[in-house]
């Protein structure tokens, strides 16, 4: 669980917006180019929301997962980002148990990734009542879709088709 970057594999990646109430979660095609909306888990002190992302991975069988990082504008680690990583951590001890083997579990500096979700449903005609319902999936997506296009492969002129 940790921020040391392998070379790129080809698989699904799962992304996860955790907050203190919901945690959204997003995933992308095998070949890492678009990340689309899965669902929001309700946060639960039971192991409920773990058990659920637990059964998240077991359907998609993503090689990692990438959980927002949120920093402080001046880049440090406050309340929330000791959260998400408390959370990585039980995640973590909840799929070593369960997926064989366990993804690899990440992090993304998650800053502004909500209002980019949020700007990208007005975009698309979601009044701000609604955006409740589907915000920490929109910003999961943010999340995963920056991560995806900071590493994933470019190809080569050798490499595309013409």
């Amino acid at each position: 669980m940790g921020d040391a970057e392998p070379a790129w594999e080809r698989g699904r990646r799962l992304a996860l917006d955790v907050g203190r109430a919901r945690i959204g979660v997003a995933v992308c095609d095998p070949d890492g180019i678009l990340a689309t909306p899965v669902e929001t888990v309700r946060a639960a002190k039971d192991g409920s929301d773990l058990r659920r992302i637990a059964q998240l991975v077991a359907d998609y069988e993503p090689v990692e997962i990438v959980i927002g990082m949120p920093r402080t504008l001046k880049g440090e680690r406050g309340s929330s980002a000791k959260m998400a990583e408390a959370f990585a951590r039980r995640l973590a001890g909840a799929l070593g148990a369960t997926a064989t083997p366990p993804p690899r579990v990440c992090f993304f500096d998650e800053r502004f990734t909500t209002v980019t979700a949020q700007r990208a449903l007005r975009d698309n005609g979601v009044r701000a009542k609604e955006q409740r319902a589907v915000i920490d999936q929109a910003a999961a997506v943010a999340i995963l879709q920056g991560w995806l296009d900071e590493r994933r492969p470019v190809p080569g002129p050798e490499e595309v088709d013409e």
